[in-house]
């Protein structure tokens, strides 16, 4: 069996921007990384509406905070250097009741803290960014932009190879074996040997985490973000993007409209839960993935304190009027005949056994593997700088590697 320096787990964007980020600092160095589906990116990543984050909602001092900024400026000079198309439209938070004033000026403050440009906007000064916006007072976030991640992991992928390390596809993760001078990474593509190992599995990031011998502390609940998409002939209706204002005790943002780089308009995502961790339609169901789930403590616990919220995203999800009724509450002049059914997401949320919803990244290191055990949103516009401190993490050890 051959021995590499290191094995990658996961082919979605931080998983690449970690293989990325080795190979730029440690060139001398094997590495091989390994994703379970046959192509790069096929679950969180391949789904995501592709915006580039300002990093305005995040506590200041948080890594969803500091890698946010940092990672977006690298994104930017990434797709700048091998010429993938962004687009730095800007967005808007939006008021559509006096009531919600309080929690913009909030965001506001904390935005400023992480140092990202935004200014409360009236109403006249909104209509001329979103014509047809209902809002009575915005924040405008000019920095906040869209980008086609997808295309960033082929990108990624190609750049990788290139430097000679390995990307093995349908390579599903069956076992892990930590021995003391190296990790034995049985799959369903054969086994390999890695004096480390990192943890980049997304939706199954507990599950690794858990198979490695080491407790992660958290389980990954998966929840479903089911989109619409603007008719070409409403596509006038939102320019650039358009947020609510949201409500601080839940960790979505609510459902907002959002350009992409293609020129279609997304509208959503409600948040359901998901009853199978690829659970992309409502039919999916995986036993074990639901079972572990409605048997988590952490999850009762959650369900019990948020069941009212939980019970509106799920009227949303089966009741296309009550989603138009919340898109209205931006853009009124949506109508039903404006939407057409778009693909959904699913949200890898990692969750205490207390009910406590985690929030920020989780990246915890043992003797020979680093865990990116939640990478919730704004990993995608963070993954560059999150492979940078994933590098860091190793840096020790494979410099000093004979």
């Amino acid at each position: 069996m051959k021995s590499i320096d290191v094995i990658i787990l996961g082919g979605g964007i931080v998983g690449l921007a970690t293989a990325y980020q080795m190979r730029m600092r440690f060139p001398d160095r094997s590495l091989l990384l390994l994703e379970k589906e046959p192509t790069l990116a096929a679950h969180q990543t391949g789904h995501n509406s592709g915006v580039l984050h300002s990093g305005i909602y995040y506590k200041p001092g948080s890594l969803k905070a500091e890698n946010c900024r940092n990672g977006k400026q690298a994104m930017q000079q990434f797709c700048q250097q091998y010429d993938i198309p962004f687009d730095i439209c800007g967005k808007i938070i939006v008021a559509t009741d006096p009531s919600e004033f309080e929690r913009l000026e909030n965001i506001r403050q904390r935005g400023q803290q992480n140092q990202v440009r935004c200014d409360v906007i009236e109403r006249e000064q909104l209509l001329e960014l979103e014509p047809h916006c209902a809002g009575i007072r915005a924040l405008h976030v000019p920095d906040a932009g869209i980008v086609n991640y997808r295309q960033v992991c082929i990108k990624l992928g190609e750049l990788i190879e290139e430097t000679g390390a390995e990307i093995q596809t349908s390579a599903k993760v069956i076992k892990i074996e930590p021995h003391e001078h190296e990790t034995i990474v049985q799959t369903t593509a054969g086994d390999f040997a890695g004096s480390y190992v990192v943890n980049c599995c997304g939706l199954y990031s507990d599950r690794v985490t858990k198979i490695s011998g080491v407790n992660p502390g958290a389980k990954i609940i998966p929840f479903r973000g089911e989109y619409y998409e603007l008719t070409d002939s409403a596509k006038h209706l939102c320019k650039n993007l358009i947020y609510p204002v949201p409500d601080p005790s839940f960790p979505f943002l609510g459902v907002h409209f959002t350009r992409m780089i293609s020129g279609h308009v997304e509208c959503g995502p409600n948040a359901v839960l998901a009853f199978s961790r690829e659970g992309y339609r409502k039919r999916d169901i995986n036993l074990r993935d639901l079972a572990e789930t409605l048997g988590y403590s952490g999850f009762r616990k959650l369900a019990w304190k948020h069941w009212r919220m939980g019970l509106g995203e799920m009227w949303r999800s089966y009741s296309k009027r009550a989603f138009l009724k919340s898109l209205q509450r931006l853009i009124p002049e949506v109508q039903l005949s404006d939407l057409k059914t778009a693909p959904a997401g699913v949200r890898a949320q990692a969750l205490r056994p207390n009910g406590q919803l985690i929030d920020d990244f989780l990246i915890h290191k043992t003797k020979r593997m680093v865990h990116v055990t939640n990478a919730p949103s704004p990993a995608a516009t963070s993954s560059l700088n999150i492979g940078n401190l994933i590098t860091n993490e190793l840096e020790q050890e494979l410099s000093g590697k004979k």
